[in-house]
């Protein structure tokens, strides 16, 4: 068998995104997850009863915001330039 030959497959190792990407992307996430457990609760145990807390700040302008700033987060993880160097 000859020495000089190349394997007939190799693999490429290289990442779509870099560590930087993947860093951003684990923290808009974080701010999606935290949105959505903002959201979360409010009801009420009890049908009959009307809860005026399910229509506070947090649920109808906070959480919602949390949201969208983490999709853009996202976004913005997606399109950043991981060979740029610093």
């Amino acid at each position: 068998m000859n020495k000089n030959k190349k394997p007939l497959h190799k693999q490429d190792l290289n990442f779509v995104f870099g560590k930087r990407n993947y860093t951003f992307m684990f923290i808009g996430l974080a701010v999606i997850a935290l949105g959505f457990l903002l959201m979360a609760g409010g009801g009420s145990d009890d049908p009959n009863v009307f809860n005026e807390e399910i229509y506070n700040f947090r649920r109808i302008r906070l959480a919602p915001a949390l949201v969208l700033i983490g999709f853009g987060i996202q976004v913005y993880a997606i399109l950043v330039n991981p060979t740029k160097d610093k």
